[in-house]
Parts: C-alpha cells; structure tokens; sequence
C-alpha cells in the first residue's frame, strides 16, 4: 500500500513550490560592498572579479543611483590607497578629507536615504599590507584599536550610519563603541565581523585593494594571529558573544559558503541579526566556470544565496547583488 502523505504533492508545480517555499531571496536582503578609487572616470573592472569594478567617486555617485533605483538600500565601503599614503600607523586612514570619507560623502549626497557602512581596518592604509600596526615581527593590538576607533568616529563625522570594523583585533568594538559615544555618534551602529577566519578565499579582494601582507623580514605573512582558525566552531560563538557584550549591534560571518554551519550555531545562539559575507573567492569561482561552461551562472548564484539565507543569514554582503536582483525581477 502506498502512502497517505506524499511529500512530492508539494512538488508537483512552481505554483505549488513558489507557495510553500521556506526560504525567499529579496533586494532587501543584499549590502552591496563598493571599491572606491582617486581620480575621476575611473571604472576599472577587477580582474579576479570579472564584471566589478572599482569606481571613482563620480562613477560612485552614478552606481549608487542606480542601485537604489534597482530595490539594493545598503552599501559596504572599501577604499584603494595609493602606494604613496599609506604607512605603518594608517595615518591616511584619519584624513578627513581621505578617499574614505569623501566616499562617505558622496553617496549621502548622491542618495541621501542610502544605507551607508565603512570597512574599518589598517589594511587599506597599511605599507605592510595588515590589520594593524606592525613591531618586531607582531601585529600590536591594543595600538591598533586606539587607530581603529579614531577612524571609527572620522567616518561617523563623515555620515557613514555604522562602522564595520573587519580587523579581529580583540576589545576594538568596546573600543570604538565607547569613542563613538564620547564624540556625540549615539546613532552610529556597528556591524562587527566576529568570526572572521584566516580564509584562502579573499585573493580577489586583496588583488581589488592592493592590500595582501608584503613578504618582507620581521613582517607576518598572513593574518592567522588575529583572524580565526578555520578548523575551530566554538571559537566563533565566543568572539560574536564578546562583540555583542562590547555593543556590536550587527555581527558578521566570513566567508559564506564554508561557514554555513557557523552561521546556523551563531543564529541559535545570538538575538542580534547576523550578516555573511559571501567573499570575493567564491564570486570569482562561479564567475571562472560559467566563463568555461561548467555551471550554470544564475542557477548557482541563487541556489548559493539561498542556502546563505536558509542557514540563517538576515544580511548578505555580496557581489552578485546586482546580478540577482536583475533575475529577481
């Protein structure tokens, strides 16, 4: 005898799969990260990331005209220094005519509703290529978080609506927090990347920024003393609940796809909303074999995009924001 309940009835139809679907993919969903460079004109495609671009800030104001005429109300600032700025202490990084915060500027200006959120760390502004300042061979933490948090306030001065904070020191979200507060910046949210792991996936961003650690003597050659271990799980809840005891109103995982379990224990664990970071590694793998022919390009972005979602995402930095909501509708 066959079965009463037959779970494929729920199957049988888009109509039927549209209705009962669990898990639903909308502009509202996205921050769309941004490259910003000097000059004017300036739209460089990427590369290592086919299809994006780093953007002068006239060529900023233009896309972000057009991301909110397309339904997208959140962006995620990142700068490209010149070679010329930058140092060890990031001291461009409290210019507040910098690139950052005329960026900040700009968007406000183009799209005053738009959602603005800066990426706060050395690297950009590092002649090292770090997170944070670096002596005797040691990424040094608590002067890093002193350099953090006065960037922190120079991009809220700026009008940035939160701060992103992507460097694992340890304490900087207190940090910053309580310097916001000292300078008046109540309002200013921020978004903590607090299981942010030592990723082989963020090639094509360090290529975007210039902003891979140089191979020099006394000089680390990667950032596994502050980023995460990939191997470890409970690490991640402990660094997002301190972030959250610290005033992280926001907290982020990094990478996506092969942290779709974290995102999943961090959800059960946390009542704030979560973001992940769907890197540029894996936008470049699906953007490589669709050029080759081996997979389905839209198909796969949103069946990525969901599962980021269907883990527990509430927001997902991504630079397929554009591509899905075009195929959205």
């Amino acid at each position: 005898m066959y079965p009463l309940i037959r779970n494929r009835r729920l199957r049988s139809s888009e109509a039927i799969r549209s209705l009962v679907r669990e898990t639903i993919i909308s502009p509202s969903d996205f921050l769309v990260p941004l490259f910003v460079v000097e000059g004017k004109g300036v739209k460089e495609e990427i590369a290592s990331m086919p299809n994006y671009y780093r953007l002068s800030l006239d060529n900023l104001t233009k896309e972000v005209k057009e991301l909110w005429k397309m339904g997208l109300r959140s962006v995620l600032l990142f700068v490209k220094v010149p070679d010329k700025l930058k140092d060890n202490q990031g001291s461009e990084a409290l210019n507040e005519n910098g690139l950052m915060q005329l960026a900040i500027k700009t968007v406000k200006n183009a799209c005053p509703e738009m959602l603005v959120m800066t990426d706060v760390a050395l690297d950009p502004y590092s002649s090292y290529g770090h997170d944070g300042i670096v002596a005797d061979g040691q990424i040094l933490n608590d002067e890093s978080v002193e350099v953090l948090a006065e960037m922190s306030v120079s991009h809220a001065k700026a009008g940035a609506d939160f701060v992103a904070p992507s460097d694992m020191m340890d304490g900087r979200i207190l940090s910053i927090r309580e310097a916001l507060e000292d300078e008046g910046y109540l309002n200013t949210g921020i978004m903590a990347y607090s299981a942010k792991y030592a990723s082989a996936f963020y090639g094509p961003f360090r290529d975007a920024l210039d902003s891979a650690p140089v191979d020099l003597k006394n000089v680390p050659k990667d950032k596994k003393t502050y980023q995460m271990d990939y191997a470890n799980r409970f690490e991640a809840i402990r660094e997002t609940q301190m972030d959250i005891e610290e005033g992280a109103d926001i907290v982020m995982v990094k990478p996506g796809l092969c942290y779709l379990d974290i995102v999943r224990e961090i959800k059960n664990e946390v009542d704030v909303p979560v973001a992940v970071y769907q890197v540029s590694g894996e936008y470049a793998m699906v953007k490589a074999a669709t050029e080759r022919g081996w997979l389905d390009h839209d198909a796969v972005m949103m069946e990525q995009l969901t599962a980021i979602k269907r883990a527990g995402a509430n927001i997902i930095a991504s630079y397929f924001a554009k591509d899905a909501v075009k195929l959205l509708g």
